[in-house]
């Protein structure tokens, strides 16, 4: 069995974290699903009532061998914003907010030390608001959902949100991008 970690993020959309993440070295998978909520195997119509409390979350397997908890973070904080409480651009509810889930007391540490440094370094005008929090359970979203990008390019969210975000890591990362 190969060694992997997991990852699990919330930025906004997951369709746009799943995209991003897909294209980096290192990354074994990526599935788009919910986390941090109260209810038990939510949906996404419940999800997007902004009441059950989760978060859209990509999860990752990664190799750590390849990439580290570190480097998918500085990735992170580069392709959302994570200084708006439950939004990002025009989405806007507690599903959509900024938060790192860690799966181990070093993953935690990890997550607050580059907070720290990006609020130090004054990355952003504004106050970083991502919560660290415990994993939870991991709900997969509904099959639609899952590579949402590459299936739909044409679909004007992806057009307008989900292809800069995907640019930009392109642009800002290109030595972190699998070889095709």
């Amino acid at each position: 069995m190969q060694n992997h970690e997991i990852a699990t993020l919330g930025g906004g959309c997951f369709w746009c974290l799943e995209a991003v993440y897909d294209e980096m070295q290192g990354v074994l998978s990526v599935e788009s699903g919910y986390m941090g909520g109260h209810v038990k195997n939510p949906g996404y119509r419940e999800v997007c009532t902004g009441t059950t409390g989760h978060a859209e979350v990509a999860q990752l397997k990664f190799d750590p061998a390849v990439l580290s908890y570190r480097d998918i973070l500085e990735v992170f904080f580069a392709i959302h914003d994570p200084t708006t409480p439950d939004r990002q651009g025009n989405d806007v509810g507690p599903q959509y907010r900024s938060v790192i889930f860690y799966h181990s007391d070093a993953q935690r540490v990890t997550a607050e030390e580059v907070i720290r440094e990006v609020t130090a370094a004054r990355v952003f005008r504004d106050p970083v608001v991502t919560t660290v929090e415990p994993a939870a359970a991991f709900y997969r979203a509904e099959d639609y959902h899952q590579e949402y990008f590459r299936n739909h390019p044409n679909q004007p969210y992806c057009v307008y949100v989900v292809s800069p975000k995907v640019h930009k890591f392109r642009e800002k990362f290109a030595a972190r991008r699998k070889l095709e």
